[in-house]
């Protein structure tokens, strides 16, 4: 139990910054193709006050982390309003970017914290600071992957709408109304870590070029 809130109390700065960097990510790249309704709305900022909710970025990670052992929650969804994109921006590929910018993000910072976390056990040995990487590291693998996963309203489900027929679409709306529950269930059941195995695979790539670099 000692070490479980040793963790928690470590990963709460890495656990926020990553949620809110995903989030920001979803609105830049909207921005970016036309749509400002997340600007507009104050969501562009680092600020964790802004993008907290209450479920998923504290009931949900410590519910994970209790249950699964692994942490994994997210923020406020940041609007965003695909009429507004680019007369040249098609809705769907707008919006299938704007999906996989969350999950990217996620994934340059875990690259980042691999880096970290190596550089500081090699050179600076501190227990607090490797955790704390070492969270930062498998946080953000998990929620990049975990949103990856298609279902309605993970990213993975947006990504996915882009590349199926029209048709499907519907499918996806039907599903998002159940969608927290599937989520749920995934978590309380433990399927949520056997779904996330790609994401041990690429935690392992991740250290590796570091572990190269610093050791040889």
């Amino acid at each position: 139990m000692q070490n479980k809130i040793f963790y928690i109390a470590i990963g709460i700065i890495p656990l926020l910054f990553s949620m809110v960097v995903h989030e920001v990510a979803h609105g830049f790249a909207a921005l970016k193709l036309g749509d400002s309704t997340a600007k507009d709305a104050g969501r562009l900022t680092l600020n964790p006050i802004a993008h907290l909710d209450p479920m998923m970025s504290v009931v949900v990670p410590l519910l994970s982390y209790f249950l699964a052992g692994v942490f994994f929650g997210g923020a406020k969804p940041v609007p965003v309003n695909p009429y507004r994109f680019h007369p040249h921006v098609e809705m769907r590929r707008g919006m299938m970017i704007v999906a996989a910018a969350g999950p990217l993000s996620n994934l340059i910072l875990a690259f980042v914290s691999a880096f970290l976390y190596v550089a500081f056990y090699r050179f600076f040995p501190n227990e607090i600071i490797i955790t704390f990487f070492e969270i930062s590291l498998m946080f953000n693998i998990m929620l990049c992957f975990f949103n990856l996963i298609p279902i309605p309203p993970l990213d993975g489900s947006r990504i996915l709408m882009g590349f199926l027929p029209r048709e499907y679409d519907r499918i996806f709306i039907t599903l998002e109304r159940y969608g927290f529950l599937i989520i749920m269930g995934l978590v309380v059941t433990g399927t949520f870590s056997v779904l996330l195995i790609p994401a041990r695979l690429i935690l392992k790539l991740f250290l590796y070029l570091p572990n190269l670099i610093f050791f040889g």
